[in-house]
């Protein structure tokens, strides 16, 4: 919002916000082949279940847009586990640097590493990266749920307190944002503008795990009709919250105001409500972290059991008697040593990279167009339901083409905000 302005930004926001919704209702529908809808509300199933983003791919545009649609939605997976692994330590850093700002004042040198917080943040990841499918985490989708609940309206409620302790008449920003100053065009401003659409695409990015999450929803009636109804609340939802941090954090601090409110110290009290709101970002994003790693876990292990079924490391499975209980645990060798060379691998590359705006903007522009705009479009159209050269048919490929160049700007513009953060940055200091 402090790049876009009071006029770009929530209608930047919004037009993302409809966009996703929109491609969201196509995905939805895309979970069986043939079409979901035409499923009966019985219960009797026609056609067959697409249990992945990729598999629904495959059944409806082939090969070869399969293996781009891989390459684009596991690759995120693995840079959205370290956008998670950066921001969660940033967050942790901030509760120490929030009490340390309480005791000596707000003027005090409170420096604090983020490494260990990595390091912290990676271990839980290790010990929960062992359950052994998606399906066992429904209640720490449940938690992420509540704990994004409730910092995004603490975060809130402490932009209206700040904006209401100054007044009306002291409320900050500008109307073009970082381009467009008192001092007419600011052209130098034109890359952190394209970065900042990155970080709102970014933050429309849930549609790349939609038909996993379809997948566990029960029927009757149609997995697609709750999916619909649960992208309506959930779009809505999070867009209401994103204009309410966006405007009050812009409206408290203007074009100063810090890439995370609740890390960037432009709040330093009431502290227990800043390290509260801190902390339960880190709990979602502990849950959030699986919710994004568990489908390329799964993924990994399917193609490895396929290309070695005989390998005993494989495809041996120890059972495991837990203590005080009458449950077993499924202990298999390629699970454990291969989810935990993958969060040591996310630990590592965030502790050398820890850019939060910049590494989030590159992940939202890099997963935007593809999987939230393109293939939910391609395989809509391959239903048959906008033929080509119809009115429908160009509408969609406009949206797309439009999507793609926003897409390259964000890339291109947080790819640049990288590049000038590796310029001062030094490895293993510590933070301000």
């Amino acid at each position: 919002m402090a790049k876009l302005g009071w006029v770009a930004g929530p209608i930047c926001l919004a037009l993302f916000a409809l966009i996703t919704y929109y491609t969201s209702l196509l995905l939805a529908d895309c979970y069986r082949s043939p079409l979901s809808s035409s499923i009966p509300t019985t219960g009797n199933t026609v056609g067959l279940r697409n249990y992945t983003y990729m598999e629904a791919v495959r059944s409806y545009l082939g090969p070869t847009r399969t293996k781009l649609c891989a390459l684009v939605q596991y690759t995120n997976f693995v840079g959205i586990s370290i956008g998670y692994t950066i921001t969660s330590s940033i967050s942790m850093v901030a509760i120490a640097r929030s009490n340390c700002f309480h005791k000596r004042g707000h003027q005090a040198q409170c420096y604090t590493s983020t490494y260990p917080f990595m390091l912290l943040f990676g271990t839980v990841q290790v010990i929960l990266s062992q359950i052994p499918s998606f399906s066992k985490l429904w209640w720490l989708s449940i938690v992420a749920a509540v704990m994004s609940f409730s910092y995004s309206s603490i975060g809130v409620g402490l932009g209206i307190s700040k904006v209401a302790d100054e007044g009306m008449t002291h409320i900050k920003g500008s109307i073009g944002g970082l381009l467009y100053t008192e001092k007419g065009f600011n052209a130098e401003s034109i890359w952190p503008v394209f970065q900042s659409l990155g970080n709102i695409a970014f933050a429309y990015s849930y549609s790349i795990i939609l038909i996993e999450i379809q997948d566990t929803v029960r029927s009757p009636p149609l997995e697609s009709v709750t999916m619909k109804k649960a992208n309506l609340v959930g779009v809505s939802t999070t867009t209401m919250f994103y204009m309410l941090c966006g405007c009050m954090g812009y409206a408290a601090f203007g074009d100063d105001a810090p890439g995370n409110l609740l890390t960037g110290f432009g709040f330093y009290e009431p502290f227990w409500l800043v390290d509260l709101a801190n902390a339960c970002v880190v709990l979602h994003l502990v849950g959030a972290f699986q919710v994004f790693s568990q489908p390329f876990f799964a993924f990994v292990e399917a193609w490895v059991a396929a290309s070695y079924p005989k390998n005993k490391i494989v495809s041996k499975e120890y059972i495991i008697r837990l203590p005080l209980s009458s449950d077993t645990y499924k202990f298999n060798m390629f699970r454990v040593m291969s989810r935990t060379i993958f969060v040591a691998f996310t630990t590592l590359a965030s502790m050398l990279l820890p850019f939060f705006n910049d590494i989030l903007g590159i992940l939202g522009a890099f997963a935007f167009w593809p999987l939230t705009v393109y293939f939910p479009i391609e395989m809509h159209i391959a239903q048959g339901k906008a033929p080509k050269w119809g009115a429908r048919w160009l509408l969609l490929q406009g949206l797309s083409t439009l999507c793609l160049i926003v897409s390259m700007l964000a890339l291109m513009g947080s790819l640049k905000g990288v590049v000038e953060d590796l310029r001062i940055y030094k490895p293993f200091q510590k933070s301000t």
